[in-house]
């Protein structure tokens, strides 16, 4: 890279506020992060222009269909900022990306990140590639490459931002979704680890803006800081949904994000059928009632905007529930069953959360 020189004492790149050695050093601290979430099909290592995936490993399937995702993990990365705390949003980048490629089916393959900072701090790029790389070996996927991008002036010193897209193969004959729903599916709920990525904003602005409290602040429901519990990793379900494809049947899976529950699931319901969500089939975890409480925030914009503990639905035939509830389980992910496929009727909008939460 060359600069335009304006004397012995001109202009430089460093001068106006991008450090070249900064982000050398933090390349050469994540190396050791990214070898570890490698697959075999992963040619090369970091430092090239492009990551480099084996194709040739598809030739097993008769029709593959490559399935994309991108996304980021929003203004949870403040929380982290001010926490100093940097290798837990790596976690939720890659549950944003990947557990929406296998919604479709899909098994992740790869994925590559975009991390913006105001300035390089080496280690904390280091951390935040940690998480990525920690996050792609729970969703057996590779981390095959980046970008770490320094924007003086744009953002303050110690601000980041980060996000991702993955790739994922999926047999032509195996895509999941609306089309294989049937009416009598069972709705399958997976227990969220807690806030998962989305609704950051309301959360900052009613519990740290409007209520004022601070981070360190030990919440009892919690059983550990208001912090800690902000910080929670997005849990990552993509093999979990892979095992649950191959030990039965799945019809449809739907990944709750922003939106809310109702919003997302009924993205994966077809014209004519509708599905019934039964509240009191879980209790939500305190943070959702912390945050409803002092809000207040209304019942319906919760739901609206938090996953109000499930972060991920399975749609499965009758038949099929006793097998998936005992797969989930063997693999430690809380899960029940919330609801059931109807037909619609002439005031339905596809998903609807009926009843009272328990507790």
């Amino acid at each position: 890279m060359s600069e335009t020189s304006t004397g012995a004492s001109g202009a430089s790149y460093a001068a106006a506020g991008v450090d070249i050695e900064a982000g050398d050093r933090a390349v050469e601290l994540m190396k050791e992060w990214v070898r570890k979430a490698r697959r075999p099909e992963v040619l090369g290592g970091l430092g090239g222009f492009a990551g480099l995936f084996d194709a040739s490993a598809l030739k097993r399937y008769e029709r593959p269909l490559l399935a994309s995702a991108t996304d980021g993990v929003g203004t949870k990365v403040d929380i982290a900022r001010q926490l100093g705390v940097y290798d837990t949003v790596g976690h939720d980048l890659v549950a944003m990306v990947m557990d929406d490629i296998v919604v479709c089916g899909a098994e992740p393959l790869f994925m590559t990140d975009y991390i913006c900072v105001g300035k390089v701090h080496p280690e904390r790029v280091a951390a935040i590639v940690k998480g990525i790389a920690e996050g792609c070996v729970l969703a057996g996927c590779a981390l095959v490459g980046g970008e770490t991008a320094e924007h003086p002036g744009l953002l303050g010193p110690d601000d980041f931002d980060l996000a991702g897209a993955g790739t994922g193969v999926v047999e032509a004959d195996r895509v999941l979704g609306a089309d294989r729903i049937r009416t009598g599916d069972a709705v399958i709920a997976m227990a969220s680890s807690g806030l998962h990525s989305n609704g950051y904003s309301l959360v900052r602005h009613v519990l740290l803006n409007q209520a004022g409290l601070a981070l360190d602040t030990r919440i009892e429901e919690f059983g550990r800081t208001l912090g800690e519990e902000l910080l929670e990793p997005t849990k990552i379900y993509s093999l979990d949904c892979l095992a649950l494809m191959r030990t039965t049947e799945v019809h449809a899976f739907s990944h709750v994000t922003g939106g809310g529950l109702a919003a997302n699931l009924a993205r994966v319901i077809p014209d004519d059928l509708h599905a019934v969500v039964d509240r009191s089939t879980w209790t939500p975890a305190p943070v959702f009632d912390l945050v409803g409480r002092t809000g207040p925030v209304e019942r319906l914009e919760l739901e609206r905007t938090l996953n109000m503990g499930v972060g991920m639905i399975a749609i499965v035939p009758q038949e099929s529930v006793d097998v998936a509830l005992t797969t989930l389980a063997d693999r430690g992910v809380d899960a029940w069953v919330a609801g059931e496929i109807t037909e619609r009727g002439d005031h339905d909008t596809g998903a609807a959360l009926v009843g009272d939460y328990a507790g």
